[in-house]
């Protein structure tokens, strides 16, 4: 293997040094937070539900009221490279918005919301970045792999596999480094996609910086929150596969969606997740939403059976989501805040993509 080709082959040992350096970053971020930014976002694909709230939104926020500069994407471009609904893209894009708002989400001098489609000088990078790698580096990428075979097993890719989504990664870079983000809140299965990122500005600065740092290497910051399962309690919550909670439902709406919920047949409950995973889930959903521990929880309600732990889940996610649920009433009810919202992260974007831009041409001599 070439001294600088992309790290793919030893996933668990780029795990251990992504951990250790998250956490040192976590440290650091409580002392000196402007020294970071932040790049986060989501696709447009539908409405937001509570696996993303307590994923993603929360720890959003929270960086937020750390002080950390954050940019907030709204993915628009990538829909199309793994689903047809481009129909949805508008609508979905004013939702996650609301959705955000909603969560606690700021925008300000410090915070942008934006989608990458109204960025030209964000995606003019693409062309320079895309002769920084190999073909054979982006078809290894394992998390490409994985996301091209989900969508054919969901009956995409009819026609055959588009370029876009081999060239996914290389967009999530520029993105990432249109900004000049170093810090990308990641799963660990999004790691492969950022150290794409990683090796395009190291090859970026080597080539053309001339001594100088272009770009800098972003980090990951890895989520703390365990991975959240659907209520069928055996895959990630997903819009896909109809097993989530969304934060736009009603407290009607969730009781319903709850009793559907898998349970088992020992009334007893316990918090068992290897031998009782469906009750083990939805204790978790629980601790998520009271910051009880699921152990205390399960005690609590001993002989209840899974009537019992339905009822306390519904009664939990209810109650943590009844806030967000009455501010997203009221900015749906305003649109036109909801558009100059992303209006105004369009102009923030677009400022600091045009600086990134003109540095780019300088250090690769394309100035007029």
């Amino acid at each position: 293997m070439a001294k600088d080709e992309i790290q793919y082959s030893d996933l668990s040992g780029t795990y251990e040094a992504a951990l250790k350096k998250s956490r040192e970053i976590e440290a650091d971020i409580k002392v000196n937070p402007k020294k970071y930014r932040v790049l986060t976002g989501d696709r447009p694909t539908g409405q937001l539900h509570i696996g993303h709230y307590f994923g993603s939104l929360q720890n959003r926020v929270r960086l937020q009221n750390l002080g950390v500069p954050v940019m907030i994407l709204v993915a628009d471009y990538q829909v199309l490279t793994d689903h047809d609904a481009y129909d949805q893209i508008s609508q979905n894009t004013k939702q996650l918005v609301i959705d955000y708002l909603a969560a606690g989400i700021k925008p300000g001098k410090d915070v942008v919301i934006f989608p990458h489609s109204y960025v030209p000088e964000e995606n003019q990078l693409m062309l320079p970045f895309l002769t920084l790698v190999s073909n054979s580096e982006l078809a290894r990428n394992p998390t490409v792999k994985d996301e091209i075979q989900k969508a054919k097993d969901s009956g995409g890719f009819k026609q055959g596999v588009n370029e876009g989504m081999y060239t996914y990664p290389v967009h999530q870079a520029c993105d990432i480094l249109f900004c000049k983000a170093n810090i990308v809140p990641v799963g660990k299965d999004q790691l492969p996609h950022l150290e794409i990122s990683r090796t395009i500005a190291r090859r970026f600065n080597n080539k053309y910086g001339q001594g100088k740092e272009i770009f800098p290497e972003p980090y990951a910051l890895l989520a703390k929150t365990p991975l959240i399962k659907g209520l069928d309690g055996q895959a990630k919550m997903s819009k896909s596969l109809n097993n989530c909670i969304f934060l736009h439902n009603t407290e009607d709406e969730t009781a319903a969606l709850v009793k559907k919920a898998k349970t088992d047949s020992d009334r007893h409950i316990t918090y068992d997740p290897e031998n009782r995973p469906e009750v083990a889930n939805l204790l978790q959903l629980i601790s998520l939403c009271t910051d009880e521990a699921p152990e205390a929880i399960a005690e609590r309600l001993g002989d209840g059976g899974g009537g019992a732990l339905k009822a306390e889940l519904t009664k939990a996610i209810n109650e943590k989501l009844r806030p967000l649920r009455a501010e997203r009433s009221k900015l749906e009810a305003n649109p036109d805040y909801i558009r100059q919202v992303l209006l105004d992260g369009v102009k923030q974007a677009r400022e600091i993509a045009q600086a990134t831009l003109e540095e780019v041409r300088a250090s690769m001599n394309m100035m007029i």
